[in-house]
């Protein structure tokens, strides 16, 4: 008498078998959760039903993902279409907070340039010596990469003042066109919310929008 396994290498072998006698398929039970017995066709159309209900799951995710990501297309190219209107380093600042604001739901906000606050024109961003700022977050500015995650408490009081306390983490990249002249931040009240594995791509393409505008009102 053939084994088991005799039998399951000529049904792989000869995968048009229950093809050619379907009456057996109606024969054939298989134990169900119940308890009670199935027909392999029952078990097949329920195994197959499983398999649409996770393809239309992935697919909604997809979908979902693309909306996502078309919306955030128009956020971005909005802002970019307002900071090339700025007519000055104010006009520059005040649509990029106003966006990461009320387009894009960043909690918090803070450009920092350095330089002398006589030669740098009024906007919202804090205009303070590059000695200073190497003293208070020299972490953040000796790499010259992105950072995200969690802020030490000197560096977010430095950065947030007085809603350091509110911000759980953060995401910052240097500004820089030959060298560092600021440094762009943002911060989640959510302390996992910017995390050490998260990619600083869109803020990385700001960032570099602004290098190539910022520079033309900073004193050389």
């Amino acid at each position: 008498m053939p084994s088991a396994s005799d039998v399951v290498r000529y049904l792989m072998a000869h995968p048009q078998f229950f093809s050619d006698h379907p009456a057996l398929l109606a024969e054939i039970e298989l134990p169900h959760d119940s308890g009670t017995a199935i027909s392999l066709v029952e078990r097949q159309v329920a195994v197959l039903r499983d398999r649409n209900m996770d393809m239309r799951h992935r697919l909604s995710h997809l979908l979902d993902n693309a909306r996502d990501n078309d919306r955030l297309f128009d956020k971005t190219k909005r802002l970019i279409l307002e900071l090339l209107e700025g007519r000055d380093l104010g006009d520059i600042i005040d649509a990029l907070h106003y966006s990461f604001d009320k387009e894009f739901g960043i909690h918090f906000t803070r450009t920092l340039l350095f330089g002398d606050t006589a030669s740098i024109g009024g906007s919202q961003a804090r205009v303070v010596s590059l000695k200073e700022a190497r003293d208070n977050i020299g972490a953040l500015l000796k790499s010259n990469r992105s950072f995200c995650g969690k802020l030490g408490d000197k560096e977010k009081a430095y950065l947030f003042g007085d809603a350091a306390m509110q911000v759980g983490s953060a995401a910052t990249v240097p500004l820089s066109n030959g060298q560092t002249f600021g440094l762009l931040v943002i911060g989640n009240r959510d302390p996992k919310y910017y995390r050490s594995s998260m990619g600083t791509l869109f803020l990385a393409y700001i960032a570099e929008v602004l290098n190539r505008l910022l520079p033309r009102y900073l004193p050389q």
